[in-house]
């Protein structure tokens, strides 16, 4: 079988970046941000969080711009400690997806601990729903700090790949990062579906990069050189989180700062510079949409 690489067209060796704006819909500030990376920048696609406050506005911008590159980030957790949101689905229809306060839990290891799969298959069904109704030409999914794609839930995941014909965040994740996660004891399950993807033509990944807004004020173009340098031969996912510094951001979340600096770096020719100068090819993820129609 042919490698990823190879199916879209480059060279094996060839090191191709999907460079991917998360958090679209969090808050105005994000929507900002991902839309300049998009519009000018290296960003080459992202993904919009339907349960948001802001996710109308993220709408009406993907349906002005029907060209931009957008999936749904599907959402399990609200994590910000005064900026909340819960499910698309009625409260009624999704108990186990709640906290105390009636939206999502703050952190994976709740979901992990309460959420029922079948609860979790509805939500996400209607986030991507939603989306689709609302307009949007989705092009792909993934998951919101990796929630959706754990080894409890990565049987649903694979089944709205199939059901919508869309690829997705799917990588070989490490026994590290699963212990990480809190879901080692099932990387077995994690395995096997991914196995049975690949065997359906669905992409599976080569590489991936979430060490997006772990660096100090000044350290932004080291830190991002570094993440773009150790980018492995073949296609790998290159996550960012561009928004616009201001009040509103300053209120949700201490990582403004690098939010900002991803907004200029990854929305501006500092970006394409640095890609270019180390020979990294980009693409989007509608490229791989179109290889699992292709299939289907």
């Amino acid at each position: 079988m042919r490698s990823l690489v190879e199916r879209l067209g480059f060279e094996v060796g060839d090191r191709v970046a999907i460079v991917h704006a998360d958090d679209i819909g969090m808050c105005h500030a994000a929507n900002v941000g991902a839309f300049e990376a998009l519009a000018g920048g290296p960003a080459t696609c992202g993904s919009i969080m339907v349960p948001c406050p802001w996710f109308s506005e993220a709408a009406e911008r993907a349906c002005a711009h029907p060209e931009l590159d957008l999936g749904v980030h599907l959402t399990l957790t609200a994590e910000w400690a005064r900026y909340r949101w819960g499910p698309v689905s009625s409260a009624s229809a999704v108990p186990s997806l709640l906290d105390e306060q009636g939206v999502f839990p703050r952190t994976v290891a709740d979901v992990l601990l309460r959420a029922k799969s079948d609860e979790v298959e509805t939500e996400l069904r209607a986030q991507i729903e939603r989306a689709l109704e609302s307009g949007i030409d989705v092009t792909h999914l993934d998951a919101h700090m990796g929630v959706a794609f754990l080894p409890p839930f990565v049987e649903i995941y694979a089944r709205l790949c199939r059901d919508y014909q869309l690829p997705a965040f799917l990588v070989c994740l490490s026994e590290r990062v699963l212990e990480l996660l809190g879901a080692s004891d099932s990387a077995h399950v994690y395995d096997r579906v991914l196995d049975e993807l690949a065997a359906d033509g669905i992409p599976i990944l080569d590489g991936f990069d979430d060490d997006s807004l772990h660096f100090e004020p000044g350290r932004g173009e080291a830190h991002n050189r570094a993440r773009l340098e150790n980018l492995p031969a073949g296609v790998s996912y290159l996550i960012c989180h561009p928004a616009q510094a201001g009040d509103e951001l300053s209120a949700i979340s201490t990582d403004g700062h690098m939010r900002d600096f991803e907004r200029t770096f990854y929305g501006g020719e500092a970006g394409h510079r640095m890609l270019a100068e180390l020979g990294i090819r980009t693409i989007g993820m509608r490229r791989l949409r179109d290889l699992v129609r292709t299939v289907g």
